[in-house]
């Protein structure tokens, strides 16, 4: 019943996030933030088959402890195109509400992001062991949770500033998927169970795609 729920769940969230990355891509029509925002889409979608699909290919054959090193290197390409995701949320915060200057603000982004990718690719990670070290999950995972404050402080202030409708709960949908997520680090591997506040998280994050779709077709007539 997991095998299929969760296989299932994952084409439904794949497809989802892709396709809607997809149609902003094309209907972007040149706007900065909305090709961004369609970027951003598909490397989210993307990024997460490499995890999800061997994931499901394990649920529906001979268990998750058989398949460790492709679960391992998917979860190695997930940390690195999500740290992608969130500069370019970022990026698209900057165009949406027309931010100029605050060059330290953006060298923090940029540094915590580097240095994110750069804790993932020490070997001490053991991405392709069934039960890698919680240490390195933690350590990895500090700079990425610092840049998903920043990025949560920056919508909330701007949106409403601006009276965003759009926008007026992107802090919230990263609250929630951080919320969901940092549980997984810590306690996923000792309680499995917690593992499954990974569905939650998934769709915050169909949730912040949703609202850049509505955001590019609600104003693409205004343009």
């Amino acid at each position: 019943m997991q095998a299929i729920f969760e296989t299932l769940f994952d084409i439904v969230y794949l497809c989802t996030v892709v396709l809607l990355g997809v149609w902003m891509l094309r209907h972007s029509n040149g706007v900065r933030q909305y090709r961004l925002l369609g970027l951003m889409a598909v490397i989210l979608g993307c990024g997460d088959a490499f995890h999800l699909v061997p994931r499901a290919v394990a649920l529906c054959t001979t268990g998750l402890a058989h398949h460790a090193a492709s679960l391992g290197f998917g979860k190695f390409v997930t940390s690195i195109t999500m740290t992608v995701f969130y500069v370019l949320l970022y990026r698209a915060w900057r165009e949406r509400y027309q931010i100029v200057g605050r060059r330290g603000l953006s060298g923090a982004v940029y540094a915590l992001a580097a240095l994110r990718i750069g804790l993932c690719l020490f070997p001490q990670n053991d991405w392709l062991v069934y039960d890698p070290p919680l240490l390195w999950g933690v350590l990895r995972n500090i700079p990425f949770a610092i840049l998903g404050l920043i990025v949560i402080v920056l919508f909330y202030q701007e949106a409403r500033r601006t009276g965003d409708r759009y926008f007026k709960w992107m802090w919230l949908a990263v609250s929630l998927s951080f919320g969901f997520y940092i549980p997984v680090v810590l306690l996923a591997e000792r309680f499995p169970l917690v593992g499954m506040l990974m569905i939650p998280k998934t769709v915050a994050y169909v949730w912040m795609v949703t609202m850049g779709f509505r955001a590019v077709r609600g104003e693409k007539g205004a343009r």
